[in-house]
């Protein structure tokens, strides 16, 4: 079910940036904060759900993208961005990065540019969903496309790659 008026409007811009204006942003009442609850609303895989999950670097926000049905390895996050401290952000840091509470935050259209890292599980499927700025609100795209949208780098971050 689309219903254009309850797109976030930051989102509905970087939708246009990026030429995506034929994506269809499915808004669901009962919503879709965590991946389970969006899974069940969309009626696909748990795996097929992408997080976008908020950490600092060394005090800089980091977007880390992953599967639904994984979790992050904080060490390998580390690791790939060189050795940095890292941490889970806080709500109001995770608001002030990208402009979207959590449960809502999308993989792209924040409010302040910050690096990408993209679990390589997500090009397991052909298709993912993910967040489109509210928690009643979604969005599909091939996970090649949405990497390539965020200038995502590709990489093993989830608990057990290692």
């Amino acid at each position: 079910m689309t219903q254009s008026a309850t797109v976030h409007p930051r989102f509905a811009q970087a939708l246009t940036a990026r030429g995506l204006d034929d994506v269809e942003v499915r808004t669901f009442p009962d919503g879709t904060r965590t991946a389970a609850d969006a899974a069940a609303a969309i009626g696909c895989e748990l795996s097929q759900i992408v997080k976008s999950l908020v950490f600092t670097a060394d005090g800089a926000p980091v977007l880390v993208l992953m599967d639904g049905a994984s979790r992050v390895d904080v060490g390998l996050v580390r690791d790939a961005l060189g050795g940095a401290a890292v941490q889970r952000a806080d709500a109001d840091t995770v608001r002030a990065a990208t402009g979207y509470a959590i449960g809502g935050v999308p993989p792209f259209g924040h409010a302040t540019e910050m690096r990408v890292l993209a679990d390589r599980g997500l090009l397991r499927h052909t298709a993912v969903w993910a967040a489109a700025g509210t928690p009643h609100s979604v969005f599909e795209l091939a996970p090649a496309t949405l990497i390539e949208q965020t200038g995502g780098t590709l990489v093993d971050v989830r608990e057990g790659a290692a």
